[in-house]
């Protein structure tokens, strides 16, 4: 994670503007391509299987029907998610330059490191009950 910081730190933003009338299917097609990527990556569909599983939501949920409730719910609000996400940057993007793409590789990329360095402390130096 400190290594993926380091790398966003440093990295310099593009220097070639984007097009100044953006394609009206891009949002459209970010939203797909973003969608299709999250529901197809198997860590988020073995981390909802383990929560469903652990939670026992079938069984809570009142059977079948009600995992299928709760299935669609879930699935619907990561749809909404994604939408709202993909339209929002799509609409703010003409906002964003060099100079703020800078200020955000930095800001990230500092927010990385320190979570690196977290995590490899708490390695190191590991708390003990008690103290």
């Amino acid at each position: 994670m400190a290594y993926l910081g380091i790398r966003a730190f440093f990295a310099r933003p593009p220097t070639d503007a984007p097009s100044a009338v953006p394609d009206a299917t891009a949002p459209l097609q970010a939203y797909a391509s973003t969608f299709a990527l999250t529901i197809t990556n198997p860590a988020t569909i073995i981390a909802f299987s383990a929560v469903f599983l652990t939670l026992n939501i079938a069984e809570q949920a009142g059977g079948g029907v009600g995992a299928l409730v709760v299935v669609a719910g879930v699935f619907s609000g990561s749809a909404l998610w994604w939408l709202t996400l993909t339209l929002g940057v799509s609409l703010l993007r003409r906002f964003v330059n060099a100079r703020l793409m800078l200020w955000i590789n930095r800001t990230s990329g500092a927010v990385l490191i320190a979570f690196g360095v977290l995590a490899i402390l708490s390695i190191l130096l590991p708390v003990s009950p008690g103290s």
